[in-house]
């Protein structure tokens, strides 16, 4: 029988993100398995909960928007589990930690965002050192009280153990794709959908529009670029992006939020993903790209510098380097049905069901 789970979150549902998504594709897998996987998660009056789900009190979030701050709660439903799995070193995460010391239960902890990258959005200029040496404090602090630390990239393990100096054990494995819902589809009626059927080449980016993401290097880039810019997605620094875009007359659409079950056909409709952002823990979205069998292009920096390998799911660029960032998207344009190929190839690496098996592995290594 299979390990008894609660996982706590401070983003859940209807929230979609690398972390959502992440959680809830390791539920579903783990049920399937016949394993009970129970989410704590900051209650949101646009999400009602289903079994298993247990939202707790929440305030908004002034600083970032759409994010909720939830209390350290444990419910009484997940006091039977075997395994606390945190998501998060805050709020809600704190609530796992006390559920795990006072019942004596193993605690993994999930590494999945780097928060100083976004001490700009919570203080002034002037304040960020301050708030990102006791954010990374804080950080260490928590996931030295873990039994082990998960981290979905070699990247991400090194930064714990060389930057954080983190003396837990810390493991790296991708998050993982599910690979029934990224494929390459037919992308006509999104294509349609989207006034988009006479447009080629796309290249592409999808998720959050934060400062943090560095998606103006992308517009940047596409000066010149003979080739559509699509957009899909949201957040603080769209209506500058917009703004940046129409000064340099680039070609680019802002589709705004799309739907999860839309991803499939935005990816396969891109020629190229293109991702400038070097923040990332894992980058999910560029493993959903190559699933569908689309090339990308990306900074090589944090965990984009191993989730692409040059010349087979696409190719790197340098930091800030703009003009290195377009001429790398032609490349990958007159190269990619050879990189497309190679991304099809390469899909059941990626797949969720070898996440889930290792996480099953880790649960059981810790009971």
């Amino acid at each position: 029988m299979r390990p008894a789970v609660a996982a706590f979150t401070d983003t859940y549902l209807p929230t979609v993100n690398g972390v959502t998504y992440t959680i809830a594709t390791w539920r579903e897998h783990w049920e399937e398995r016949g394993g009970r996987m129970d989410v704590v998660f900051p209650e949101s009056e646009a999400y009602t909960s289903d079994a298993g789900e247990h939202p707790v009190g929440s305030i908004s979030f002034p600083f970032y928007e759409g994010f909720r701050v939830g209390t350290p709660t444990v419910p009484d439903a997940v006091r039977d589990v075997d395994v606390v799995h945190a998501h998060t070193p805050f709020a809600v995460g704190m609530g796992g930690y006390r559920l795990a010391r006072s019942e004596d239960l193993p605690l993994v902890a999930n590494y999945h965002t780097p928060t100083s990258e976004y001490a700009d959005y919570v203080v002034p200029s002037f304040g960020e050192p301050l708030v990102e040496r006791v954010t990374r404090r804080y950080e260490k602090w928590f996931l030295e009280r873990a039994d082990l630390v998960l981290t979905p990239s070699e990247a991400t393990r090194d930064y714990l153990a060389d930057d954080l100096d983190v003396s837990t054990p810390v493991e790296a494995f991708p998050n993982g794709v599910d690979l029934e819902r990224f494929r390459p589809v037919n992308p006509e009626a999104f294509l349609e959908r989207h006034d988009l059927i006479e447009e080629r080449p796309l290249v592409g980016y999808t998720g959050r529009h934060g400062y943090e993401k560095c998606l103006e290097d992308l517009v940047e880039a596409a000066a010149g670029l003979d080739a559509t810019i699509v957009l899909g997605g949201d957040g603080p620094a769209r209506d500058d992006l917009e703004t940046l875009a129409a000064h340099l007359d680039v070609d680019a659409r802002f589709l705004g939020f799309l739907d999860r079950e839309e991803l499939p056909e935005f990816y396969s409709a891109l020629d190229v993903f293109a991702f400038p952002s070097p923040v990332e823990t894992e980058g999910l979205v560029a493993l959903e790209a190559n699933a569908c069998g689309t090339p990308v292009v990306g900074v090589d920096s944090g965990a984009l510098s191993e989730t692409i390998d040059d010349g087979v799911n696409g190719y790197h660029y340098a930091p800030g380097a703009v003009d290195a960032f377009r001429t790398q998207i032609e490349r990958a344009l007159v190269d990619e049905e050879t990189l497309a190929a190679h991304c099809l190839d390469r899909r059941e690496e990626i797949g969720v069901e070898r996440s889930v098996d290792r996480l099953e592995d880790v649960y059981e290594r810790l009971l």
